[in-house]
């Protein structure tokens, strides 16, 4: 890194992010399908105006940074500092008119991930953590700007455990019956979500995340802050997060153990 202020300058990709975002937002705007026939999977205006926007700013101040990125791909992947942006985690939500969506804004060191922000535009509304403290930041009670810490909370087992997955059809049907065995022990499963999921786990609102078929830029901004709240996050056998894949995130440690018992039983 170099001298330059780095938590403003984040702030400052979160800006043109959803200055580049919200005029899309509730609005008729142009669509793609990005799945080739398969699961829908779709591509916005306002994805790629906010990746755009903030790729220029990181080649403006950083040069010699990488980015991967969703729409636009990967640059200089192996460099020391590589940013990992998701413009808009979300987008089924988005272009349903729902506000469970968020721009998301990692940072890797030497592949491991060291920052991650969250940022919901229309809620004002942001979720950041560097692996040792996460915080959120937002509008009071009032309307006025408001900060907290966030912390996980405790949670003896399973079945005391409120689980959270986007939607059990995005989990690959050969992973189906694992991850259906773990909500038949939990006491609240909830649909929906996305990003939006990690960061209420980070906010001590649900105990367990649990997803699959992940990339890169869909998990490793979220990384820093779920452990930054004191989680565990790891993919199904219990290995490292980083790339996507088989993800579970837990706000309690004892209930990550369970989860991983109840996916991995009949592997």
């Amino acid at each position: 890194m170099t001298a330059v202020d780095f938590l403003p300058f984040v702030d400052r990709l979160a800006q043109v992010s959803g200055e580049a975002i919200m005029p899309f937002f509730r609005t008729s705007f142009a669509m793609e399908d990005k799945s080739a026939g398969g699961v829908f999977d779709p591509v916005t205006e306002a994805d790629r105006a906010a990746e755009a926007a903030m790729r220029r700013l990181i080649g403006d101040v950083f040069p010699h940074h990488g980015v991967i990125g969703e729409e636009f791909g990967a640059s200089d992947e192996e460099a020391e500092y590589v940013w990992v942006l998701d413009p808009i985690d979300g987008t089924k939500s988005f272009i349903s008119g729902l506000p469970l969506w968020g721009t998301l804004i990692g940072l890797l060191h030497k592949d491991a991930p060291c920052y991650g922000l969250m940022h919901q535009p229309f809620t004002r509304e942001k979720f950041f953590g560097d692996g040792a403290e996460a915080h959120w930041t937002g509008p009071g009670l009032h309307g006025e700007h408001a900060m907290r810490r966030l912390f996980t909370r405790s949670c003896s087992g399973l079945d005391r455990a409120t689980l959270m997955t986007t939607s059990p059809k995005l989990i690959p049907e050969p992973l189906r019956p694992r991850y259906d065995a773990l909500e038949a022990q939990v006491r609240l499963p909830r649909y929906g979500g996305d990003c939006y999921a990690y960061c209420m786990l980070a906010a001590g609102h649900v105990d367990l995340v649990v997803e699959a078929a992940l990339n890169i830029y869909d998990i490793a901004a979220l990384i820093p802050i779920v452990r930054g709240a004191g989680g565990v996050i790891t993919t199904w056998d219990g290995g490292d997060p980083t790339k996507g894949g088989a993800i579970v995130a837990a706000g309690d440690k004892r209930v990550h153990a369970q989860a991983l018992k109840a996916l991995n039983a009949d592997s």
